[in-house]
């Protein structure tokens, strides 16, 4: 790699490659949602991935490039890590706040990226380029916003902290927690 432009469809790559592993991992985590909420807010965000495909292809056109295969690594990190943890076999509120936890990671990593990728379409001169890329940066912002709505949506008592209270001689950081607000 020798240019600033190959570079530029290096992360492009990448993030198409990201996308297409989202739109999969998406309908997955819709499947696994115990509350209608979730699973309508994934749904949606699978629908709004597949457009983001979708404009990563237009861009490769418009660009007159190939969209060839490049694997993202940092989304295959962030899927697998999904993987691990319901091999752990979580309880049901545990995969909601897990998932919600884990689409805000994604959507960081993402919003970087696209960031990333506006600046560098800016300098290259490609201004319809960016103006798309800012169009799916947006996107993504707003993803995240809601993302992150419901995760102050879920309350500790739905985190299994009662439980933990209950358990006989066992000094947890909650029961601590509500003697020094009951002192």
């Amino acid at each position: 790699m020798e240019t600033a432009r190959e570079l530029f469809l290096h992360e492009l790559k990448d993030m198409l490659d990201a996308e297409q592993q989202l739109v999969e991992a998406l309908g997955k985590q819709a499947e696994e949602s115990s509350r209608p909420e979730l699973q309508k807010a994934f749904a949606s965000h699978q629908a709004q991935t597949e457009g983001h495909v979708e404009r990563l292809q237009q861009i490769f056109q418009e660009l007159g490039e190939q969209a060839e295969e490049n694997e993202c690594h940092g989304i295959r990190g962030l899927l697998q890590e999904h993987e691990s943890f319901k091999e752990e076999d979580p309880s049901e509120e545990l995969m909601d706040i897990f998932n919600v936890g884990a689409a805000i990671k994604v959507e960081r990593y993402e919003r970087s990226s696209y960031e990333s990728l506006v600046r560098m379409a800016g300098e290259l001169g490609e201004k319809k380029i960016a103006q798309l890329l800012t169009k799916t940066l947006r996107e993504e912002q707003q993803t995240e916003k809601k993302m992150e709505s419901f995760s102050k949506k879920l309350k500790p008592e739905q985190l299994g902290v009662e439980a933990e209270e209950e358990a006989p001689g066992r000094g947890t950081r909650a029961s601590s927690r509500k003697r020094k607000r009951a002192a």
